[in-house]
């Protein structure tokens, strides 16, 4: 995927990530956080499939590689939730 692809989709990973994790709350990050947030979370979502499968994934405009780059964001943001709790 070129660079704004890589924009577009880490900003419907990242906006599906938090209305995941945020959900009954009104605390949404903002676009440019979620941007960030879906690109980490779908290199991240990438890292934990090779270690779960074995295999690479590619990433694509397609259902299962956003399934990846979702589930990848809400672990990112899982975390993150989990150490602002902390401090």
């Amino acid at each position: 995927m070129g660079f704004f692809s890589w924009i577009v989709f880490g900003a419907l990973a990242g906006l599906a990530a938090d209305l995941i994790v945020g959900r009954g709350r009104r605390r949404h990050r903002g676009c440019i956080l979620n941007v960030l947030v879906g690109v980490v979370g779908a290199t991240l979502g990438g890292f934990l499939y090779r270690l779960a499968t074995g295999e690479k994934k590619s990433f694509e405009f397609d259902f299962p590689s956003f399934g990846v780059a979702v589930l990848g964001a809400v672990v990112l943001l899982a975390v993150l939730r989990v150490l602002e709790r902390q401090r």
